[in-house]
């Protein structure tokens, strides 16, 4: 079995498992960004693609690799691969769903304690001898804690409901909406309550983002999301930065329509110091808190993922269906 492979080297290196499909499998590399015709030169031949989450697998790449059974995501994102190309050409393809929940959902919780407590500027004042001058501001102006607030999870799958566990042991009122209500005991499980899209926008202190990108959901917290958002109200991207108007979002930013914005996920990637979101006012740049798109990248997630994708092969070379397909 031929593997070829779009991500780092060092990755498979350090997380792959023991296990007996590798020790006969011929792997090439590639790095991510490599353009389609060098990837068609090294592994034109290979039965199974596996590709960083963000890499993109383009119809040219699948109609070129007449071997090509498996694609599988690294991650749990598959947005780059044309899955019309695979599926016209009778390829299964599958990501490592769920590999990544317990991990995003702690940082989840991270970004929203970050906006809460002003991480950023908190540090900035601490290194620039300015510690107790924020420390009286702050207590002034009011720290409000987690267990206070309400947070609205936008989207109920793996990393919703993990993120809703972890949140209950802070005491906050969760509540959800997804494409379908969840049965009661799902709800009691979760300690979750449902409310309508709407409902979930206009009610919660924090809307947490946590559905996939899709023409539906393209660009989904747009000026018309925004303007429901009450007063004082934060949001938390941890799940894809295409969920997002960049643009709309700036403004309701420098409006003060919203009071806080924190992010994993930023779109485009990999991102630029002129995005709107980025280049935005000393003043503004307090009420946001971003980070490196490292929610899931723990060391336990890619011991999973790497799993998945190795199992998955091994069932290919067996001929038997993969686990996680997309379709």
């Amino acid at each position: 079995m031929k593997i070829l492979i779009i991500g780092s080297k060092d990755r498979y290196d350090i997380f792959d498992p023991e296990i007996e499909v590798k020790k006969n499998a011929e792997l090439v590399f590639a790095g991510r960004g490599t353009p389609d015709d060098t990837l068609l030169a090294a592994g034109a031949d290979a039965d199974v693609l596996f590709a960083d989450a963000i890499s993109p697998v383009s119809r040219y790449l699948i109609e070129n690799m007449p071997q090509l059974k498996l694609i599988n995501s690294e991650g749990v994102a598959y947005d780059r691969i044309d899955l019309a190309a695979a599926k016209e050409h009778g390829i299964y393809v599958c990501n490592n769903k769920g590999c990544n929940a317990g991990a995003v959902a702690e940082h989840t919780v991270f970004l929203m304690l970050g906006l809460l407590r002003n991480a950023v500027e908190g540090q900035e004042a601490v290194l620039a001898g300015n510690q107790i001058r924020m420390k009286e501001r702050r207590m002034a102006e009011g720290i409000i804690e987690l267990s206070e607030c309400s947070v609205g999870l936008y989207g109920f799958g793996d990393i919703a409901k993990a993120t809703a566990k972890r949140l209950a042991a802070f005491g906050c009122k969760v509540y959800y909406t997804a494409r379908s209500r969840k049965d009661a005991e799902t709800e009691k499980e979760y300690n979750v309550t449902w409310l309508s899209p709407d409902e979930l926008i206009r009610t919660c202190d924090f809307i947490s983002l946590h559905t996939d990108v899709n023409p539906g959901t393209r660009g989904l917290v747009d000026s018309s999301f925004l303007s429901k958002m009450r007063t004082g109200a934060m949001l938390v991207n941890t799940s894809r930065g295409e969920l997002v108007d960049n643009q709309a979002l700036r403004e309701a930013l420098l409006s003060g329509r919203i009071a806080g914005f924190a992010a994993d996920t930023i779109a485009p990637e990999p991102v630029t110091a002129d995005n709107p979101l980025v280049a935005l006012p000393p003043e503004i740049m307090k009420k946001v808190f971003y980070s490196p798109h490292l929610g899931g990248i723990t060391a336990g997630t890619f011991k999973r993922a790497h799993r998945m994708m190795w199992e998955n092969a091994a069932r290919i070379e067996a001929g038997e269906m993969p686990q996680n397909r997309v379709f």
